[in-house]
C-alpha cells in the first residue's frame, strides 16, 4: 500500500507542471518496471471522499471521511506475485513517490 503523507502532498502540489508530469513518469516506469509481478493495482479517491462504516449492534453508523483523521493516509496500492518477503522490499525499495509503502501478505 502507498501510503502518502500531507508534507510529500504538499510538496507535490508546489511543483510546477513539468516537475509534476516527472514524477508521474517515474510512477508510471515503476509500474512498466515491474509488470511481470504486478497482478492489480490502483489509485484511490482522495481521502476526503471516504465514507465509513461502523457495524457492531444495532444499525450501521454511516460517517462521510476516512475511518481515522491522519497525517498519513493510503492512497493507492499494487498487488505483486513474488517469492516472498525479501523480493517484495526488493520491489519496495525503488517505489518513486509516496514516502512510506506498507506491505501485507494476501491471504
Amino acid at each position: 500500500m502507498f501510503i502518502e503523507t500531507e508534507e510529500f502532498a504538499q510538496q507535490l502540489e508546489a511543483m510546477g507542471e513539468l516537475e509534476q508530469q516527472t514524477a508521474y513518469a517515474a510512477v508510471g516506469k515503476w509500474f512498466a518496471d515491474h509488470a511481470d509481478k504486478i497482478t492489480h493495482h490502483t489509485h484511490l479517491a482522495p481521502v476526503h471522499t471516504a465514507t465509513t462504516m461502523r457495524l457492531g449492534q444495532g444499525e450501521p453508523v454511516i460517517t462521510d471521511g476516512p475511518f481515522v483523521e491522519g497525517k498519513e493516509v493510503v492512497s493507492g496500492f499494487a498487488e505483486v506475485e513474488v517469492a516472498d518477503l525479501d523480493e517484495a522490499l526488493k520491489i519496495a525499495r525503488s517505489w518513486p513517490a509516496c514516502p512510506i509503502v506498507e506491505i501485507r501478505p494476501a491471504s
